[in-house]
């Protein structure tokens, strides 16, 4: 079996305060950032891990300034990978904020994996959280047009060959990894516990930098040790360079 990630576009933000994505660093600085599908392939049915936005709610319900071409749709990016989205067997969300989770509908034959902890949360957060999870009494959450189809699952399970999720809170309650086993590589695909590879890397006061937005510190400090302690290369969520590198074998 040789497992092989693809990392896709599926839509830009522009603008992005930098401080939303390193926690205290950057102030005056914004950043363009890319929302990313990732799809792995070669150990039988595809995976896709996070599924992207719906555009549509981006200007009105989230004041945030995004693009997709039709390129970057999610099933359009699929179908020039040669992957139709119906035979895609599993879909894993890292966590359920609506750029990572809005078109899982679009996976009619796929096993929805998420984190108990992530679904209870994500049905009930806090007030100052529940715009993330589209949690708002004019909308309904994307991610609930597939909820249906959702296998919740309680920490560290493997999902498909070569595939497991391990479970990382602290962006979320319910964020989690997806360890993927691939032909050279042991890789992480670790969700907004990191966005950028400048979250991993650190700077000269701290060995990793959070993100700017989490609902717990302390268990998000404890998931970055763990992340250390994994022996995986991190793939992280919304850095360009992961785009621009495409494929990790």
């Amino acid at each position: 079996m040789t497992l092989t990630i693809t990392a896709m576009s599926v839509g830009r933000v522009f603008g992005l305060q930098k401080p939303s994505l390193t926690y205290s660093r950057g102030w005056g600085e914004t950043l363009d950032i890319p929302l990313i599908m990732f799809v792995i392939q070669g150990g039988g049915a595809p995976v896709v891990v996070d599924t992207g936005a719906d555009f549509s709610r981006a200007v009105t319900h989230h004041g945030i300034r995004m693009e997709q071409t039709p390129e970057e749709r999610p099933e359009a990016a699929l179908m020039a990978l040669g992957v139709d989205p119906a035979d895609v067997g599993v879909v894993i969300n890292t966590h359920l904020h609506w750029d990572h989770s809005s078109n899982n509908h679009l996976f009619q034959n796929a096993r929805i994996i998420v984190q108990q902890r992530e679904i209870d949360y994500a049905s009930n957060p806090v007030p100052w959280h529940r715009r993330q999870f589209e949690h708002l009494p004019e909308l309904t959450a994307a991610w609930r047009r597939a909820e249906d189809r959702i296998a919740p699952v309680e920490g560290d399970t493997e999902v498909a060959p070569g595939v497991s999720v391990v479970a990382l809170p602290g962006h979320t309650p319910g964020s989690q990894g997806v360890v993927v086993e691939a032909e050279s590589t042991r890789y992480l695909l670790a969700g907004d516990c990191i966005d950028l590879y400048e979250n991993w890397v650190g700077d000269a006061e701290a060995e990793h930098i959070p993100s700017g937005f989490f609902t717990d510190i302390v268990a998000y400090e404890a998931s970055l040790s763990l992340i250390e302690k994994l022996g995986c290369e991190v793939i992280p969520s919304h850095d360009p360079l992961v785009v621009k590198r495409r494929e990790f074998r």
